[in-house]
């Protein structure tokens, strides 16, 4: 079993959540059950697959869930540009933002890739 509380990906995955949960309560109060539920539940789930990967077993398995958790990413990378096209999140934040989004799709990739190298 893999300690998953060592993993650069998934204390990247925690930051980036406490940073979405942040700038989502900016949003206006009729997004509470909209964009802001669905931003904060692709965040949360980046983490919570890496995570929940490390308990498998075989590296198949443990791939499998890296794979969801950089798909929760894609979703989470799409719902910030709706936020910010629709005006609810300025340019600033959108980008760096997407800089840190970005840079966990690389190196959550670049593991599953190793993966598959075995």
């Amino acid at each position: 079993m893999r300690n998953f509380r060592q993993l650069t990906i998934w204390k990247k995955g925690i930051e980036l959540t406490k940073a979405i949960y942040r700038i989502t309560k900016k949003l206006p109060e009729d997004e509470k059950f909209g964009l802001c539920s669905q931003m904060r539940r692709s965040a949360v789930s980046i983490s919570s697959n890496i995570a929940e990967g490390c308990s498998r077993n075989s590296d198949l398995e443990y791939k499998r869930f890296l794979e969801i958790a950089i798909g929760s990413s894609f979703e989470l990378e799409t719902q910030l540009i709706i936020a910010h096209e629709i005006g609810f999140i300025e340019m600033e934040e959108t980008n760096n933002l997407q800089k840190d989004i970005v840079g966990l799709q690389r190196q959550i990739s670049s593991l599953i890739n190793r993966l598959k190298g075995k």
